[in-house]
């Protein structure tokens, strides 16, 4: 076996569309869309969902999903998300195109409702 046989062609675009040292992070979660257990596009799209989007690790309290936040902030999720769709466009032979307009059906940021200000409210 020589070494281009070694590495599965969908995991070899990934490494070479995150190619960049800074890119590592993302080249394994497109790799790991390239691995994922759906056998369709839309399933593999709901792995990434999944993988890159934490829900709140205490019910009914939105704060805790930054505690299981995955893969950390809000724009890496993002990142991890476009990087994990690339792959399933790899693994599924999906137009660039295609692939680039695909939004995360998730929120980045958790939803937090701000509490109204005593300073609006008028004494009579």
């Amino acid at each position: 076996m020589i070494p281009q046989q070694w590495t599965p062609p969908c995991n070899k675009q990934c490494t070479n569309k995150f190619s960049a040292l800074t890119q590592i992070p993302w080249r394994v979660f497109c790799k790991k869309a390239c691995d994922a257990d759906g056998d369709t596009w839309e399933e593999c799209l709901e792995e990434c969902e999944e993988m890159c989007y934490k829900g709140p690790v205490l019910k009914d309290q939105q704060w805790s999903a930054y505690i299981d936040r995955a893969p950390g902030s809000a724009t890496q999720s993002e990142d991890c998300h476009r990087a994990c769709v690339a792959g399933c466009g790899f693994k599924f032979d999906i137009p660039s195109e295609k692939v680039n307009k695909i939004q995360s059906n998730r929120s980045s940021k958790p939803h937090v409702e701000e509490e109204p200000t005593d300073k609006n409210k008028t004494t009579a």
